[in-house]
C-alpha cells in the first residue's frame, strides 16, 4: 500500500534529483523509496550480524604493535598457499 509523504528539501536539490530521475528513466518517488529500503535493510542486517559467543570471547585477544595492511597480508598468504 502506498502512502503519500511530504518532505521539505531545498529547491535546487529537488531540481537536480528530478533531472537525475529523468535521465535514469525512473520516478523520483521510486528512487527515494528504493534508497529508504536500502537504508533500513542495512540497519536491520547490522543488528543480525552479531558475533557468536566463542568468537566474541576471542575478539581483541590478538594485539600487535605494528600497523598491518590486512589486504596485503591476505594476498601474500593466499599466494603462498595456492601458487
Amino acid at each position: 500500500m502506498n502512502t503519500k509523504l511530504t518532505l521539505t528539501i531545498e529547491k535546487e536539490i529537488i531540481e537536480r534529483a528530478k533531472q537525475y530521475a529523468k535521465e535514469k528513466g525512473r520516478s523520483l518517488s521510486d528512487i527515494i523509496e528504493n534508497y529508504l529500503k536500502l537504508l533500513t535493510k542495512e540497519e536491520s542486517t547490522e543488528h543480525k550480524n552479531t558475533l557468536n559467543p566463542i568468537v566474541k570471547s576471542l575478539k581483541g585477544s590478538f594485539k600487535t604493535s605494528i600497523e598491518i595492511d590486512y589486504k596485503e597480508e591476505l594476498e601474500k598468504r593466499l599466494g603462498e598457499k595456492y601458487l
